[in-house]
């Protein structure tokens, strides 16, 4: 009997990748998205060929990751490039992967990652006469309309993009709103798939026995922060709403590195501002973690800090509640769809160090509460899983491939 072929999709994730460590440099949310989606549908019969640049000598041309997920490094431009001049080598990309794709006898559906990914993805579509779809993870006009100014060559790209993509995907109806706000209805389809969380690694625990893993058992209330320190994530609103809280013995715990163009003085002057505030016994950094090791910083912490100008999903906050560890977020984007207030986790209006500070207060005052909370956010963390994203994914793709391609705008 014959078999039916197996689907091929061409993941394009040109600057940074899924194999790198989350939290530092480039490396966060998107990292972990693209290597458990990749790997998910791998395991429910869909092929993934991951592409990204090689930033840096003596990388194998390919690592197998899993039986029909593997990682394809592409030669492009000098290895240490910051991501702001990408577009230089985005040409040599492009004509690197087509030529990879061609010698392995095609792809089905190329699916970009992040603008820079989706200008080789909106090539890759006319080139090679498959569906085109998207994730952008954030947008211009959103960071934009949070202070995030980005420039008019990635603005452009986007709408040129959401022009001619067959499919965009989405994380959440906020997300989408988002996109329909600023960018208007695209000519393709919106697809929302949601991220998951691997619930082999991310679940509730013992908080006595993680501080002592992570050598924080002092006894005192603990805060977490974990992602990239750059302006757009207000790692300074979390260190000021420490200093703020009636809870004057708390802790806060920094897990993460400097990222971006201006990461390196951002973490000066997050260290800066710990010492002018008198906290440097209270706040301790922590470099980037292994992915599944970030459990244990979660099941530590009494609240999970996310005070992010804007966030098209918040991963850490998804992994945070499926720890059983109570959230205090900012309430914009995806933050509003993780975070049920009141019943998960403190959503925060006002991005003021005073309003975080009043949250997080209520939180550790009220035991019943942050037990509450604790419990409610575990159970509602099952509702987002790897295999239901792949499932959707799937789905689409195969509708895509059974439907006539949207003309380029």
């Amino acid at each position: 009997m014959e078999t039916e072929k197996r689907r091929r999709v061409a993941v394009i994730s040109l600057h940074t990748s899924p194999l790198a460590q989350p939290g530092a440099g480039d490396s966060g949310g998107m990292n972990v998205y693209v290597r458990e989606m990749s790997s998910a549908l791998a395991q429910h019969g869909t092929e993934c060929i991951v592409y990204t640049r090689a930033d840096r000598a003596g990388l194998p041309a390919e690592v197998l990751v899993e039986p029909g997920h593997r990682v394809v490094h592409i030669e492009a431009g000098p290895h240490h490039l910051p991501k702001e001049a990408l577009g230089d080598v985005v040409d040599e990309f492009i004509d690197k992967v087509v030529a990879d794709i061609e010698a392995r006898g095609g792809v089905d559906v190329v699916h970009a990652h992040y603008w820079l990914s989706g200008e080789v993805g909106h090539a890759l579509k006319h080139r090679l006469d498959v569906p085109f779809v998207v994730t952008f993870h954030t947008l211009a006009r959103v960071k934009g309309a949070a202070g995030d100014t980005e420039s008019a060559v990635r603005d452009a790209a986007e709408s040129a993009q959401l022009g001619c993509a067959d499919a965009v995907c989405v994380s959440c109806d906020a997300e989408r709103r988002d996109l329909v706000a600023h960018y208007g209805i695209p000519r393709g389809r919106i697809e929302t798939v949601s991220p998951g969380v691997e619930h082999a690694f991310f679940g509730p625990g013992d908080r006595l026995g993680a501080r002592r893993a992570i050598r924080e058992d002092s006894g005192d209330p603990l805060l977490l922060f974990a992602g990239r320190i750059q302006a757009l994530k207000g790692l300074d609103i979390a260190i000021r709403a420490l200093g703020e809280l009636s809870h004057t013995s708390a802790r806060l715990l920094v897990v993460g590195g400097a990222s971006g163009a201006e990461g390196s003085s951002e973490e000066r002057a997050m260290r800066l501002l710990v010492d002018d505030l008198g906290l440097n016994d209270r706040v301790r950094f922590v470099s980037p973690q292994p992915h599944h090791l970030l459990a244990t910083y979660y099941r530590a912490a009494d609240v999970v800090v996310v005070p992010s100008r804007s966030e098209s999903f918040g991963l850490v906050a998804l992994e945070a509640a499926a720890c059983g560890t109570p959230v205090v977020a900012s309430a914009v984007g995806g933050l509003t769809s993780l975070v049920t207030d009141g019943v998960t986790g403190l959503l925060v209006n006002s991005r003021t160090p005073s309003a975080f500070a009043a949250a997080i207060d209520r939180v550790l005052a009220d035991v019943s509460m942050a037990q509450s909370m604790a419990m409610a956010a575990s159970l509602n963390s099952w509702d987002y899983s790897w295999t239901s994203a792949a499932d959707r994914l799937r789905d689409l793709y195969e509708d895509l491939r059974a439907s006539a391609l949207v003309e380029c705008k």
